[in-house]
């Protein structure tokens, strides 16, 4: 089969080549998860390309001019490794598409000087026992299914295994809001608020999303990341641009004046799609109080506040963090996909 490969060029506007290769990346993952909940806009993804502080690159594959493959490089210019995805369409595997992709993003990490590249995939549940083991000793992923053949054949190995969870909507959480208050006690107040970060809380969002890449389990993975109050004012300024709007929990520590935690959920526009749940941290000066569950129902009761009508929230979990798994569980999420974090040095 012959093919082209060419670099994405990131559009100040949407354009026809845009809306394909994001069609594309819906289309792959409905079929490794078995839904949409996953599939996003194009205009909620084209923002989150043009933010002047973080790394994106994408090379697209053609079949008689037709978009059949697509592959996404992410990085940070500090960081040591990037982060990569490669979706071919089913009909145009096996013609080596995918190796080619790839071929381009490792060129981009060596270029950059990055020492390693990691992905995740995506799978839904399956009851087969041909499986990769986690080397955390929690979960595995299946080995006979497309994205774990063509990670071993690149050279990834196993990190860690994830956890995909979906609550229904509504849910009344009044009563463990009520109880997560109790718990927490009157040193922890909470507060929630829609789209940007206020400018008072900058300095404490920056320093919620850096622990998020050192304090949340990750195994072998590199995640860490240096967050400023310029960079999440960067954040903001380009979600402002997306359909979406982002619902915030946030904690303090009264006595110290302290931030002890935050959670967030991604809402698009329209209400027949489900909510993404973000981040969800609570720092470790802080930990042993409830604030992971209060957190979660002060946000969710947020959001039935601000825009109720959705079915559903989705949220990824690593498995060994066992805490917020049986947080998400208490609430009433349930699995239905599992996710492998896989790394390959260079």
């Amino acid at each position: 089969m012959n093919f082209t490969v060419e670099e994405l060029i990131v559009p100040a506007e949407i354009t026809p080549d845009w809306v394909a290769q994001v069609d594309l990346r819906n289309d792959v993952i409905a079929e490794f998860v078995g839904n949409r909940d996953l599939s996003r806009e194009p205009e909620e993804l084209l923002p989150r390309w043009q933010n002047p502080l973080e790394v994106k690159h994408g090379v697209l594959a053609r079949v008689d001019g037709e978009i059949v493959g697509r592959g996404v490089y992410e990085t940070e210019s500090d960081a040591s490794a990037a982060w990569v995805s490669v979706e071919v369409l089913p009909e145009f595997r096996g013609h080596g598409i995918g190796s080619a992709l790839h071929e381009q993003l490792v060129a981009w990490a060596r270029e950059e000087g990055k020492t390693s590249i990691q992905k995740y995939a995506t799978e839904a549940f399956s009851d087969t026992t041909d499986v990769i083991p986690s080397p955390t000793g929690f979960g595995a992923v299946p080995r006979d299914t497309a994205s774990s053949a063509f990670l071993l054949k690149h050279g990834y190995v196993l990190e860690q295994v994830g956890r995909m969870s979906r609550l229904d909507l509504p849910v009344d959480v009044t009563a463990q809001l009520q109880q997560a208050r109790d718990a927490a006690g009157p040193d922890f107040t909470v507060l929630t608020y829609t789209g940007r970060t206020p400018e008072h809380l900058l300095e404490d969002m920056a320093q919620l999303r850096q622990s998020m890449g050192t304090d949340a389990p990750s195994a072998g993975m590199d995640t860490a990341s240096i967050w400023t109050a310029e960079r999440v004012r960067a954040d903001d300024d380009a979600y402002e641009l997306s359909p979406s709007t982002m619902v915030v929990a946030m904690v303090h520590h009264a006595p110290s004046g302290e931030v002890a935690g935050y959670t967030e959920l991604d809402v698009p526009p329209e209400t027949e799609r489900a909510v993404a749940q973000g981040n969800t941290i609570v720092m470790k000066a802080h930990r042993g109080h409830r604030l992971g569950m209060l957190l979660k129902v002060a946000n969710i009761a947020a959001l039935d506040e601000f825009a109720p009508g959705h079915p559903a929230i989705t949220t990824s979990n690593a498995v060994d963090n066992v805490h917020m798994l049986a947080v998400n569980e208490a609430v009433g999420f349930t699995p239905w996909a599992t996710m492998g974090a896989w790394k390959t040095e260079l």
